[in-house]
């Protein structure tokens, strides 16, 4: 069966079938420690709907984590590294005392940990396997916390259900077999439990370890509220919902109650680093609604994104991406010629190089390309360039970023006039609109651009809502 027929299965089981159960997200900063845990318990204990929880590793651990799996490492750095992680965890440990189930796979984790982590790793599938014992931790130490707390709480190995292909460091779900797994294995404990699980990490058909890339975790719990019909998604992190624009930046920035799948898509895909832009997928096609909140606040609200479109067409917030790559590319056989843009595509395909936005002219196409630290692809190489510059002219320009106006029903006659005035004191390379009514995009020079940012802000969406 194919993924898109499997993901239109599970849609029609969750119209089907919906239930009224709750999966709930705790990332790294909500499970950082042992008052954080506790504060992520009274949560759960306060919503009787909340049966999933999926936790990332302790804020810290992956770092360490990642740093074991450089090659260039050295053996006093490999062992500091490994006790840093063993000390985070130890740090909970002292305020707990875990039942005799939890103590023994934690015990049993921690030797595989140690075992794994001492030597240099020979293969992308030991990568996985490294990075995903942050989150196989957490897990234990959170289901003790939320025992002392009066709850029936298991832990419960994801790798279990969430089945993808091999593909390690950025695995694709396989939807129709993590429905089936959950069915069996997942589902039969709700009634009496409440599961505690791992974001980030699933296996292949094997049975080995994959992870679906750093931030998974957010699309780890949509997928597990796919696979069990929830009703909701809780993604529970360290900001009140998403703002209109980085308050790190603009201390005006606000909390937005309530977006649509389509633009809380773009936010997360053009920069808003709360959500994983994955999370957007299997709850937009089953009709799972998402919330964001503060595990440190939880009474403050957050965003609700649900299906229905926006009430209030317009702009909403601005974000913006950094460390872009613009590509152009000339050639006067473009003009009246057909298959150019098919052969650049096919060449970028061949170095698994994905775009982002495209521009054309009569002799000349430019495209954005990502190549911030965390990427899934690398950067551009000169065999790529070399192919691409045996027919055109090109030319690749750095240290730009992309910022996007994120909403509903954008239209650029609608905010030309405050818009260009906003913009006239700055260099503004390129403009993508169009494509989508949800998204307004440019870029800017990266030095140039929290100021762009913060400018856009303060004279559109400020102003907008003092009006």
């Amino acid at each position: 069966m194919n993924t898109q027929l499997a993901a239109n299965n599970v849609q029609q089981s969750a119209k089907n079938q919906k239930s009224e159960i709750v999966v709930a997200k705790f990332g790294g900063t909500s499970v950082a420690n042992f008052e954080a845990m506790s504060r992520c318990s009274e949560i759960i204990v306060a919503d009787n709907n909340v049966r999933v929880v999926a936790v990332s590793a302790s804020a810290g651990v992956t770092n360490h984590l990642v740093t074991l799996c450089k090659k260039e490492i050295s053996s006093d750095e490999r062992v500091e590294n490994i006790a840093g992680v063993i000390a985070i965890q130890d740090a909970i440990l002292n305020e707990l005392s875990l039942d005799a189930d939890l103590a023994h796979g934690f015990e049993e984790t921690i030797k595989a940990f140690k075992a794994l982590a001492s030597e240099p790793l020979k293969t992308k599938q030991q990568h996985d396997e490294l990075l995903s014992f942050g989150e196989r931790l957490s897990s234990y130490l959170f289901t003790q916390v939320l025992r002392l707390n009066g709850l029936d709480a298991v832990r419960f190995d994801v790798r279990q259900v969430l089945k993808t292909d091999s593909q390690f460091s950025k695995a694709t779900p396989d939807v129709a077999a993590t429905a089936a797994a959950a069915k069996e294995h997942l589902m039969p404990l709700l009634k009496e439990h409440v599961v505690v699980t791992q974001g980030f990490i699933g296996s292949d058909a094997h049975g080995q370890t994959t992870t679906l890339g750093r931030g998974g975790s957010d699309y780890s719990a949509a997928l597990l509220a796919e696979a069990v019909n929830a009703k909701s998604v809780h993604i529970w992190t360290d900001v009140v919902g998403i703002f209109s624009t980085d308050p790190r930046l603009c201390v005006k920035a606000t909390p937005i109650a309530r977006l649509s799948f389509d633009e809380a898509a773009e936010m997360a895909t053009f920069g808003a680093k709360v959500l994983h832009p994955a999370t957007i997928l299997p709850a937009s096609r089953s009709h799972i609604s998402v919330f964001v909140g503060s595990s440190r606040e939880p009474e403050r609200g957050g965003t609700w994104i649900e299906r229905e479109k926006s009430q209030v067409p317009g702009i909403r917030a601005v974000t913006q991406r950094k460390n872009q790559i613009l590509l152009t590319l000339k050639s006067p056989e473009m003009l009246l010629a057909s298959g150019f843009l098919a052969r650049v595509f096919a060449i970028l395909s061949e170095f698994n190089i994905s775009v982002d936005l495209v521009t054309t002219s009569e002799i000349s196409v430019a495209i954005t390309l990502d190549n911030a630290p965390n990427a899934s692809r690398p950067e551009l190489d000169q065999e790529c360039l070399d192919k691409l510059a045996e027919f055109c002219h090109v030319s690749v320009e750095n240290n730009l970023t992309l910022v996007a106006l994120i909403g509903s029903e954008i239209q650029l006659r609608q905010q030309q006039v405050n818009l260009m005035q906003v913009l006239s004191d700055f260099n503004i390379r390129l403009i993508c609109h169009g494509a989508s009514k949800h998204n307004l995009c440019f870029l800017v020079e990266q030095s140039e651009s929290d100021l762009v940012v913060q400018a856009i802000h303060s004279r559109l969406l400020e102003a907008q809502h003092a009006a």
